[in-house]
């Protein structure tokens, strides 16, 4: 998930829930504060960050103290010459103000002193660096690039952080035979570049109005996920335009630019864009606060964008973070997670949840001239944050969906680490609009992946990471989704090992876009990072195994924070960018 802006979730209302759970990520988190590297050497001369202490008697964070900027034992951080303007340094002034003298005690979802610690501490960027196998050896069919996207705040925060909110950084490992090459750099969105904290919505004002930001540029950190469509290789954020990324020769990544279609596409866009894989066309939309509430439209095989597509028929603005397409359909979900426009401006929580509201699946053709056929059916309680897969039953004019649907999303947002979400099945008749679902297995999964050549088609497995919990990953399971009800749907898992936790599985097919191969004929990658010694490495696993038995793991010279979405790029569409 992604944020609207650096401000977008950490304006939630405060929770007494906070520390309900002996097992809270966030108990854990009390400790202080552990940067492993933050450019703190380029912002103006007057403290900005939170210091690395429990907080005072009354609650309130100890005063901002320049010794915060700790080492990275790693890397040290990069030191930019920057020229501070007067606007700035009144506007900074007046964020430190807010921050530790007007503003409450921080409840600690937000706190960034417990946010950012252990990995989920932002690093510096690291040049193309070599790195040594430790175990196995890597598959002369892995040709290419694995990139991770994920967030990593620039600078520590001087107010309310969200996980969501730091700006993007891609990791990227380079396997060119069986070695590999790790890169790790920004996303130079033009909020990195302008070194824009947009937290407070009267300093963004004055802002604006000073020239020191313009939104016309973009808003977005470009840290969700990425996409490669149109011979291009994009950063996303739902909260943005894509930027449009390559990789270099010797393995560095460079930010090409924020990419608007030629200016058809003005406004944001969904981080989870559909591939057809047989087509080459991409299927996305966008969603916002203001009618219309959904907007779906496509990009031709050369990346040309297509007419938009309102849907008019959402009539209340709702959080849909992914969604999923058939040959024939695009799915949207309509969820109990909704935005509020009115207390967003007013400064109140901009994203709740709404327990009365009955859930529903949007089925549209995926290639709509208009909304006209699109078919809406209740689906109580299907509160879905990612999809998985969606197809076709041609036979029986059904439409059969895979996604995690989460049993409570009271605090879905705010305490990750209270969500569970049961991977289900679920069925729309299309001629009688009868819907049946089914749960496919009773652990917490999510950031499920399928074999990408059968997107939009029927699939048989399914490889997702095990929340211990959200958003931690403990390990991998594969789901045999062809199982009948009331079966058990594990075929095969890893798990990491004690204090070690990984992010989302990605798959690769060990041969590319071939019919005759097996759909589970591959290997399964992931960043995993121990805990306890402090060290990441890169797993590939071979997805066959009953135990997704390592193939390789690769020491990394760098530990990869926890983030989000990640994407493997064979060399020749590397070649093509």
């Amino acid at each position: 998930m992604d944020a609207f802006s650096s401000s977008f979730f950490s304006a939630s209302p405060r929770s007494k829930l906070l520390f309900s759970s002996p097992s809270s990520p966030f108990n854990k988190l009390r400790r202080p504060l552990q940067i492993s590297s933050v450019q703190l050497e380029e912002k103006p001369a007057t403290p900005t960050a939170r210091p690395p202490s429990t907080t005072t008697s009354n609650g309130r964070a100890p005063k901002p103290s320049s010794s915060l900027a700790a080492k990275s034992k790693f890397s040290p951080p990069i030191k930019r010459p920057v020229e501070v303007k007067l606007p700035a340094l009144i506007f900074n002034a007046f964020d430190d103000i807010i921050n530790n003298f007007i503003d409450p005690p921080l409840r600690f979802s937000v706190d960034p002193r417990y946010v950012l610690s252990e990995n989920f501490a932002p690093v510096s960027e690291l040049p193309p660096t070599e790195c040594e196998v430790i175990e196995g050896s890597l598959p002369p069919s892995l040709d290419g690039a694995y990139i991770r996207n994920g967030p990593n705040p620039q600078y520590l925060p001087r107010g309310p952080y969200h996980l969501f909110d730091g700006d993007g950084m891609l990791h990227s490992i380079r396997i060119s035979q069986g070695k590999a090459t790790l890169c790790s750099r920004y996303v130079k969105t033009y909020k990195y570049n302008i070194e824009s904290s947009a937290a407070r919505g009267a300093v963004t004002a004055a802002r604006v109005l000073t020239g020191q930001f313009n939104p016309a540029n973009g808003i977005g950190l470009a840290n969700t996920s990425l996409a490669f469509f149109g011979n291009r290789l994009y950063a996303l954020g739902e909260s943005d335009l894509p930027y449009a990324v390559r990789l270099t020769r010797d393995g560095d990544i460079e930010t090409v630019g924020r990419h608007d279609f030629e200016g058809k596409l003005v406004m944001s866009m969904t981080a989870h864009p559909k591939l057809e894989p047989e087509t080459g066309e991409a299927f996305a939309f966008r969603y916002g606060p203001m009618p219309p509430f959904l907007t779906f439209f496509w990009f031709d095989k050369k990346g040309n964008k297509q007419p938009d597509v309102p849907i008019f028929s959402m009539t209340r603005p709702s959080f849909l973070h992914d969604f999923a397409i058939t040959k024939k359909y695009a799915i949207f979900a309509d969820i109990q997670i909704v935005m509020n426009p009115v207390e967003m401006i007013s400064g109140g929580a901009p994203v709740g949840s709404d327990p009365s509201k009955v859930c529903r699946i949007g089925i549209i053709p995926r290639y709509a001239k208009d909304e006209s056929e699109m078919r809406w059916f209740d689906v109580p309680g299907f509160n879905i944050i990612h999809a998985i897969n969606a197809w076709d039953e041609e036979e029986e004019d059904v439409v059969v969906m895979i996604a995690p649907s989460m049993l409570s999303v009271e605090h879905t947002l705010e305490r990750m680490d209270l969500v569970h979400a049961l991977v289900e099945k679920v069925r729309i008749d299309l001629k009688t609009g009868t819907v049946t679902r089914h749960p496919l297995s009773a652990r917490n999964l999510d950031f499920a992946v399928i074999n990408q050549d059968f997107t939009g088609r029927k699939n048989r497995y399914v490889y997702a990471g095990v929340g211990d919990p959200m958003p931690k990953i403990s390990g991998v399971v594969k789901l045999d989704v062809s199982k009948g009800e009331r079966q058990e749907c594990t075929v095969a898992s890893r798990m990491f090992g004690p204090g070690c936790y990984g992010g989302e599985p990605f798959f690769v097919a060990r041969e590319q876009k071939n019919p005759e191969a097996e759909e589970d004929d591959g290997y399964v990658m992931s960043y995993v990072h121990d805990e306890k010694t402090g060290e990441s490495k890169f797993l590939v696993m071979d997805a066959k195994t009953p135990d997704l038995e390592i193939v390789a793991a690769v020491k990394l010279p760098q530990r990869v924070p926890y983030g989000f979405h990640g994407l493997f790029v064979r060399e020749s569409d590397l070649k093509r960018l």
